[in-house]
């Protein structure tokens, strides 16, 4: 069973706990006897009905006895000796409950079992009057799609009805009447129902009556409360309300219901049953009577309720306002109809509230404050047996109006203003609550009755005790309001002209109500139940047992406002009464008193209230009968005693029919101490019940003195905080006196004070269901979550000690003697203090500090709980451990104490201990902080600083957070988290010095003695030590760490630096080593700028991020990379608040090495973009500029476009001279371009490159960001001129300018291209004449360019940096390896988050990268293969330096070649960047794998070692590996560069491409015959048949794309690989396949010869169709491994190339 003590304690047996013993009210009380039969079983709960018990014992069985009229074979006999239910044996019931003549049960699952009678459907068993044996009830939520099965966690049943209680904390109900609450007119309900009224509050207990419901609510949490509705959705009132209370006007939220709601005629027609009542009980007045005249009263109508509210308020007699009159004999017997009107009132003032009605009858604006308020009293209001509640209206938005403008005449301004600041829908509105209907109740059988009546001093009592705002109404939580947006506003003097009780108490200390409930939702809330509760009523209440101050019936649950702050923890239901226990273990009891069952004899008892138990008695338990209460409570001694009260009969006047008396206050049952230690009370019918334990080993009774002390400690507290604390903090003067300070921390203490109370009121509830319970010790806890009771301890004493350190407890002394009229006995009771001479401020120190001895109290029970329990056993190890715990938390705290005592005094006398010249400049208030604590300080001279004057003054002052050194006129505060001291140990120094090392400072100290030094060391140590560790050095010893001896050097603290120029008023967050900022932090500058990262040595090293606030642009500069002593420097990326970016490397703050800067708004698609090499923050070396939107005036005409020469056609000789402009038609302009060359000093610089988007081509010179000297300039349409410029294409001198058709001028240019250019010179056209085509002008481009080594020399050098490389090849290969492993754990740490990192380096590959490969020896093909291998890996993790350096260079070979890169002039200059990048990186390869060949065609050894013997000849066609840069690295890099690069040569190879591939679409138009003989193959290679989908076909005329179709679909993967390698391999594949289909024509061996096999290549090639495969064959001519170009492979590639070149020029006739 759940919960079930599986471990037994020593010599336990199990027929000591749980002992039923049962008696009857009605017998001779006092009697208890055992219950036979059950065979020593464990009871756990039981169950009372009206004459019959069901109990559920220990393993989930249940048993009952009694009568049993619904089980035919039990009718006649009744049934003595519990028997078992065998329906319900073995479901693991854990829950049992019992109606009047129904029961229940539910299982662990949640499932509900139901049995008994059932005429009203009570059962949930749908047309049986009768259940004999238990019924499985399904209780499903409709609401949910499927429907899901609600679990059940309790059950509770009346005499018609029942409830469950679900593991969702909702209400379901089934039976008949409207104590269900539900929505319906039709009863009975035979299928559980919601309780939809209660949706969305957290119910955490039921119960049931004959007729009634109860259930306890928790509380509704801030955050799930909205705000008010305007209007009662019942009463239809105002929810706000307005009173004159003493001299100020209370407005109100906290609106009561009087009404509920009533019953509908529907639900007149079906009446509930009466309860059934058997011979010998006494009925009480009007049971009998017609439950729809008298408890069912319709509402009045709306129109009606001024004048009724008006006859009802001067039907009162005015010369007795306050007492109601004794009814008379004919009235009692009258019954409701004839009973005495009661009144009812909230407010007290009755003359304000009658001449605002008569105003309001009025509708007049006249003044309110008339003379004569008193109009003459009309007659009473006549009783009639049908008399209805009236119904309150609501008034008119301008009924708030004329109130508040004739308030504003006596008050002025002041209510004026705050009329305007009210909304006018939120009005103020009165209104006058009709009385509800009057009943009765015999109150002893001499008087017949006691009237129901409310005077007016119990409605200003329930007033003033509903102060807080609590739940209303009816309905979802959702509609409810707020208790945080509860609007009480004080409006001083508002009635004060029609108040006379102004000049009353005019001198009394005004007093605020003060809230001092915790904030829910703490780490407790989670494992401990809430004392938030609310209590919820429904069903009949002509009893008054549902407690809302009438006898109203409700069909719906409806808040007890009275009780809704009373903390209520238990609810019962008696058959007609209520009952209520509080966590302060009160009692509150309202219904039915005939036989004084609510333990008091107060009336009316419509109303919770008190039952009268002697005060010193809490009661923990309670149960209600049909007509009698029992209460367990606790003893003088550890066992419980039960107290009764309720009826009981005479002995000597069994047989008479006056033989009743009753006991109408608890009375001590002196016969039930002889039971044991009882843990549970249960009533039913006539019936008592007690379960019982034995105390073995003195378990229970250690178990029963934890609950109980826990409780006297709860009320204890409780007191405190009701008679003192609140009273105090709600003095309106209060703030004045103690200033802003004190007030906070008083404020601060006393919600620390009450969250302390509030918990262990938690705890004494959960003690009181432990009890109950099987008794685990396991499941205590305290035990489970011990340290949810030690931090609230601590909390509060530290909050203590802060208000007594700063003299907290002298400052409120005299508003406390003032508060109680200098009458302290109160304060002395409760600090249990007995000298009655001690001063005020000692007595709220003795208080305050009281809670804080508990401690040792659970440390004691819990020794001895510990000690019922073998020692080797878990129960005694953590019993023990939380024990010690307690006590050492308690001699910590008491030592906390003393300091907070110790500190107090030295401020006290702080004054005087320093020279009068210290005084005047040096003030205690920069220094006196609440939290700090005095540890030592050396006015003694114990401590004096090294080298200090004879005159000098120095003090230092050691407190718990910080060392203080005073020094004349100044102080200085050194934080001791940042504060390191030791020992100094120098021949010139004393050998009591001592060494402290701060963050900005360090000094040396010297102490008097030895003895001095080392108590100076230890002190600052210790309190360094506890600054760090959070002061947490109570541990019990062998329970936590022991303490040590020095603190660690290195820890994590926060500084805010004051003297360094470079910090100065800047905050450091992060970690420390000896006084510097050293590993993570973040630092903080006042402007605005923070750094976090890392740090070393006080300095910003390594990777960090930066940011700098740039106020005129409201924007931020932002930098996130690598730094270097307090500096950028490295790899990082700098983002400016003007839009640019860049990223890349820096060197003492600014952009030093390679670098991308991208400029712009909008960074994807940034107007200009550079990349390339800087230096000193300035573009310095080779680098990439790429403007996409500088508009040159550069026109760029098209061939068609062109106008010719300016001068007229001659017949002269082309090589004659002629002068004058060269005309072209502008067409556009540029609209981007990119510039590939040198810089300096952010200026192009040297020898570059630059195309422009349309077509436009320059290399030459540039000098100061010109083009200036020697250059090449090309237009699209091949136009050319070679010769000077002066300016951007601007020529000026000597040239060349050379035409499309191969004419050329040669002379003196001047002019912009595209604008008009001057030419002087001499024309030549070499076409002309066979003779002259020698002399054409051929241009050879890429000499003015950069060469590509040059290029990109800072990403290199970058790479040999990060290997530890001063420059290419010189440093130590060890230590590059340790670099390469440094950087790669550096990278992961800083990386592990980013989501690219994961997935593009994983851990396995990382951490086989740290390995160094053993290559040793001369290079054999295993070790070829495995530096291969290594280096696919390195290069596919950008983590290492070599793929970083390749990821570099891929982005800056497509940021170059991409775009308006894109050209075709630039496709040799590509090829030649890349060649350049395989010998760089060879020769990385190589410097880390020294043992690698140089060279291109060097070979390795092989396998077995052997050498082959062909020096001369070709090794690769041999099979022998050959090892160069293309073969090792190429298919590394090339897949990478591949799209930029086959752009390129598909550019350059437009013109021949586009011949080639009609010619390819023309000859594939014919059949495969037809085409074989088109090209001249022989016929023995045509094939006869082929094979298609394995079926051989015979090869027609007409057939077509059949023939070889194996190699035409090798050939075609082609355009699939990217490296010569892997094409030159799709070649040879393409001749292996060609070569197997002919040998299977042949069906001999054949080898071919080149006029045999051409033809047949040339018809593959033809019918593969690859559209760019010129572009194919110039990769691979331009990339081929030298070492395979006059093999095998390169003869095959050689005869594609022919075959590309026969097909341009195939004649197709």
């Amino acid at each position: 069973m759940a919960g079930q003590d599986t471990s037994r304690r020593e010599g336990e047996n199990p027929h000591d706990r749980g002992v039923p013993h049962v008696w009857t009210a009605r017998g001779n009380i006092g009697i208890p006897e055992q219950l036979p039969g059950l065979g020593g079983k464990v009871v756990l709960q039981v169950a009372l009905g009206t004459e019959h018990c069901v109990l559920l014992t220990e393993g989930g069985d249940v048993y009952s006895f009694g009568r049993f009229p619904w089980r035919p074979e039990c009718e006649a006999n009744r049934l003595a000796v519990p028997t078992l239910e065998q329906a319900l044996a073995g479901l693991n019931v854990v829950s049992v409950a019992a109606g009047s003549h129904h029961s229940g049960a539910v299982t662990q699952d949640g499932t509900v079992y139901m049995w008994g009678e059932n005429s009203s459907c009570q059962c949930a068993v749908q047309g049986q009057s009768q259940v004999p044996m238990p019924t499985l009830v399904t209780i499903s939520d409709p609401e949910t799609s499927p429907p899901e099965l609600a679990k059940t966690v309790q059950l509770a049943c009346g005499e018609q009805h029942t409830l469950a209680l679900s593991t969702r904390q909702e209400v379901w109900a089934w039976g008949s009447g409207c104590q269900l609450g539900l929505v319906t007119t039709a009863f009975p309900v035979a299928r559980p129902q919601k309780l939809e009224h209660l949706a969305g509050r957290a119910v955490m207990q039921i119960a049931c009556g004959a007729h009634h419901s109860l259930a306890l609510v928790r509380k509704p949490w801030p955050h799930e409360k909205r705000q008010n509705s305007e209007k009662c959705h019942h009463c239809h009132q105002l929810l706000l309300t307005m009173m004159d209370k003493e001299d100020h006007v209370i407005i109100s939220d906290s609106h009561y219901c009087p009404l509920g709601m009533a019953l509908t005629n529907s639900e007149h027609k079906h009446p509930a049953p009466k309860p059934d009542h058997h011979p010998g009980e006494q009925l009480p007045p009007d049971r009998g009577t017609d439950a729809g005249s008298s408890e069912l009263p319709q509402p009045a109508q709306p129109q009606r309720l001024l004048d009724k509210a008006k006859e009802m308020e001067l039907a009162q007699p005015p010369d007795n306002p306050e007492d109601g009159e004794t009814p008379s004999p004919q009235q009692a017997q009258g019954g409701v109809a004839n009973a005495m009107k009661a009144r009812s009132s909230h407010y007290p003032d009755e003359e304000a509230v009658k001449a605002y009605l008569r105003k309001l009858s009025d509708n007049s604006q006249s003044d309110p404050s008339v003379k004569n308020p008193h109009p003459p009293n009309p007659p009473p209001l006549p009783a009639s047996k049908g008399a209805q509640p009236p119904s309150p209206s609501s008034a008119a938005p301008s009924t708030f109006n004329n109130l508040v403008v004739s308030c504003a005449s006596v008050v002025g301004e002041r209510v004026a203003a705050t009329y305007e600041a009210l909304s006018l829908r939120k009005v103020v509105n009165y209104y006058y609550p009709s009385p509800g209907t009057v009943a009765t109740c015999a109150g002893s059988s001499a008087s017949g009755g006691i009237q129901h009546k409310e005077t007016r001093e119990e409605l200003v009592k329930m007033e003033e005790c509903m102060l807080d705002k609590k739940s209303f109404s009816l309905g979802d939580i959702r509609e409810q309001g707020s208790e945080g947006m509860c609007r009480r506003l004080s409006l001083p003097g508002l009635l004060s002209q029609v108040s006379p009780r102004l000049l009353r108490k005019a001198g009394r200390t005004r007093i605020r109500s003060v809230s001092l409930t915790p904030t829910p939702g703490s780490e407790a809330d989670a494992h401990l139940p809430s004392l938030q509760t609310e209590l919820w009523s429904w069903g009949r209440g002509k009893e008054g047992q549902l407690g809302h101050g009438d006898v109203l019936p409700r069909l719906h649950p409806l808040c007890i406002k009275s009780l809704s702050s009373k903390e209520v923890v238990q609810v019962v239901a008696g058959a007609y009464h209520s009952l209520a226990l509080t966590a302060r273990s009160q009692v509150y009891s309202w219904g039915n008193n005939t036989h004084g069952q609510l333990g008091h004899t107060e009336s009316p008892t419509v109303m919770p209230r008190l039952i009268k138990i002697p005060e010193d008695v809490r009661v923990w338990d309670m149960a209600a009968g049909q007509g009698h209460s029992l209460f367990l409570a606790d003893g003088e001694s550890l066992q419980p005693n039960v107290y009764y009260s309720g009826q009981q009969m005479l002995q000597e006047a069994r047989n008479t029919d006056r033989g009743h008396s009753c006991i109408q206050q608890p009375v001590l049952q002196s016969d039930c101490s002889k039971l044991g230690y009882i843990n549970s009370l249960f009533a039913g019918g006539q019936m008592c019940l007690a379960l019982s334990d034995k105390n073995v080993m003195g378990y229970i009774a250690s178990l029963h003195e934890l609950a109980s002390s826990e409780r006297r400690f709860h009320c204890k507290l409780s007191d405190v905080k009701n008679q003192i604390l609140k009273p105090l903090l709600g003095l309106d003067n209060l703030a004045s006196i103690l200033g802003s300070t004190l007030s906070q921390l008083l404020q601060d203490t006393a919600s620390k004070f009450s969250k302390l109370c509030y918990l262990i009121g938690q705890h004494s509830v959960t003690l009181n269901k432990f009890l109950h319970s099987s008794k685990d010790v396991k499941t205590l806890v305290m035990l489970e979550h011990s340290n949810i009771f030690l931090d609230t301890f601590k909390e509060y004493s530290s909050s203590v000690g802060n208000f007594l350190v700063v003299g907290g407890f002298q400052a409120l002394a005299k508003p406390t003697v003032e508060l109680f009229n200098r009458n302290l006995q109160t304060l002395q009771q409760l600090s249990e203090v007995t000298d009655e001479s001690i001063h005020a401020a000692d007595l709220l120190h003795t208080l305050f500090y009281m809670p804080i001895r508990h401690l040792h109290e659970y440390a004691r029970v819990l020794l001895k709980l510990a000690t019922c329990f073998e020692v080797v056993s878990k129960e005694y190890y953590k019993l023990q451990e939380v024990s010690c715990q307690c006590e050492a938390l308690g001699l910590y705290l008491k030592k906390k104490r003393k300091e907070a005592e110790c500190t107090y005094n030295f401020w006290k006398t702080f004054p005087g201990k320093m020279t009068a010249f210290l005084t005047r400049h040096f003030s205690t208030d920069s220094l006196r902080k609440p939290e700090r604590r005095l540890i030592c300080e050396s006015s003694n001279r114990g401590l004096t600083l090294q080298h200090a004057g004879r005159f000098s003054i120095n003090w230092f002052i050691l407190f718990n957070d910080a060392l203080v050194h005073a020094q004349f006129s100044t102080h200085h505060i050194f934080p001791l988290m940042t504060l390191w001291v030791e020992p100094h140990f120098e021949e010139s120094s004393s050998p009591n010095a001592l060494k402290i090392t701060t963050a900005e400072e360090q000094f040396i100290l010297t102490a008097a003695s030895p003895q001095e030094k080392t108590r100076w060391l230890r002190a600052i140590n210790q309190a360094v030590d506890q600054a760090l560790s959070g002061a947490q050095d109570y541990l019990a010893p062998g329970l936590g760490s022991s303490m040590r001896a020095e603190p660690p050097i290195s820890r994590t603290a926060s500084y805010t630096f004051y003297k360094d120029p470079r910090l100065k008023e800047a905050t450091y967050e992060g970690r420390w080593l000896a006084g510097k900022p050293h590993g993570k932090g973040v630092l903080q500058w006042p402007d605005g700028r923070m750094y976090t990262g890392d740090f070393r040595n006080g300095l910003e090293d390594g990777y960090g991020e930066y940011i700098i606030p740039i106020k005129a642009l409201k924007k931020n500069d932002h930098y996130q990379g690598h730094w270097k002593d307090g500096k950028m420097h490295g790899h990082g990326i700098y983002k400016y608040a003007t839009g640019e970016v860049y990223e890349g490397c820096f060197q003492d703050n600014m952009r030093h090495g390679h670098g991308l800067l991208r400029s712009g708004k909008l960074t994807s698609s940034c107007p200009s973009m550079f990349i390339g090499q800087w230096a000193q923050d300035k573009k310095t070396g080779y680098g990439m500029f790429d403007d996409i939107t500088r508009m040159s005036a550069v026109i760029c005409p098209p061939p068609t476009r062109r106008v010719g020469w300016s001068w007229p056609w001659t017949s002269q000789a082309p090589s004659s001279a002629a002068a004058g402009h060269l005309i072209d038609q502008p067409a556009g302009g540029t609209g981007g371009e990119k510039y590939m060359g040198m810089w300096l000093d952010d200026a192009r610089h040297g020898n570059g490159v630059v195309v422009t988007q349309f077509g436009l081509y320059y290399e030459g010179a540039f000098s100061n960001n010109k083009m200036a000297g020697y250059g090449i300039l090309l237009s699209e349409d091949d136009t050319s001129y070679e010769g000077e410029f002066s300016d951007d294409w601007t020529l000026t001198g000597k040239g060349v300018l050379t035409m499309q058709n191969g004419d050329y001028f040669e002379g003196t240019f001047s002019g912009e291209w595209g604008a008009g250019i001057k030419v002087a010179g001499t024309y030549f056209k070499p076409n002309l004449y066979e003779s002259d085509r020698e002399k054409s002008h051929v241009l050879k481009l890429g000499k003015l360019a950069v060469h590509p080594d040059e290029k990109w020399k800072a990403v290199f050098d970058q790479c040999w940096s990060q290997l530890g490389c001063e420059a290419a090849g010189q440093g130590d290969v060890q230590k590059a390896w340790d670099n390469i492993a440094v950087c790669l754990t550096t990278s992961r740490r800083q990386h592990k988050d980013s989501p690219d990192f994961r997935s593009r380096s994983h851990a396995q590959t990382l951490e086989s990268l740290e390995v160094i490969p053993q290559i040793g020896g001369p290079i054999t093909l295993d070790k070829y293969e495995t530096i291969r291998r290594y280096l696919m890996k390195a290069c596919d993790t950008p983590l290492h330096p070599l793929g970083n350096l390749l990821e570099t260079l891929v982005a800056v070979y497509r940021m170059t070649y991409v775009g308006v890169g894109a050209n075709r002039r630039l496709l040799q200059q590509a090829v030649n960047e890349i060649k350049s990048y395989l010998t760089r990186i060879f020769q990385l390869v190589r410097f880390l794998f020294p043992d690698l060949p140089d060279g291109d065609s060097l070979i390795p050894g092989t396998h077995s070692g052997k050498e082959g013997d062909n020096e001369d000849g070709d090794f690769a066609e041999h099979g022998v590996p050959v090892i160069t840069s293309c073969g090792l690295l190429l298919p590394v890099l090339l897949p990478r560069l591949y799209p930029p690069l086959f752009t390129l040569y598909a550019l350059d190879n437009e013109r021949e491409e586009d011949v080639y591939w009609e010619c390819v679409l023309r000859l594939n138009k014919q059949p495969d015959l037809s085409l074989l003989s088109f090209l001249g193959v022989q016929q023995k290679f045509w094939p006869v048949t082929v094979s298609i989908l394995g079926e051989k076909k015979e090869v027609q005329s007409v057939t077509k794309e059949v023939c070889y179709a194996s190699a035409i679909e090798s050939l075609q993967q082609i355009s699939t690989t990217f490296t010569p390698a892997d094409k030159l391999n799709v070649i040879q594949q393409t001749f292996e396949e060609i070569t197997q289909e002919v040998l299977t024509m042949l069906q001999e061996d054949f080898l071919w010869s080149m006029d045999d096999l051409f033809p047949v290549f040339l018809y593959v090639v033809l019918r593969a169709r690859i559209r760019n495969l010129g572009s194919e064959v110039h990769l691979i001519e331009d990339l081929m491994d030298p070492s395979v170009q006059h093999g095998e492979q390169g003869i095959m590639f050689t005869t594609l190339k022919a075959c590309y070149y026969q097909i341009q020029h195939e004649k197709l006739t």
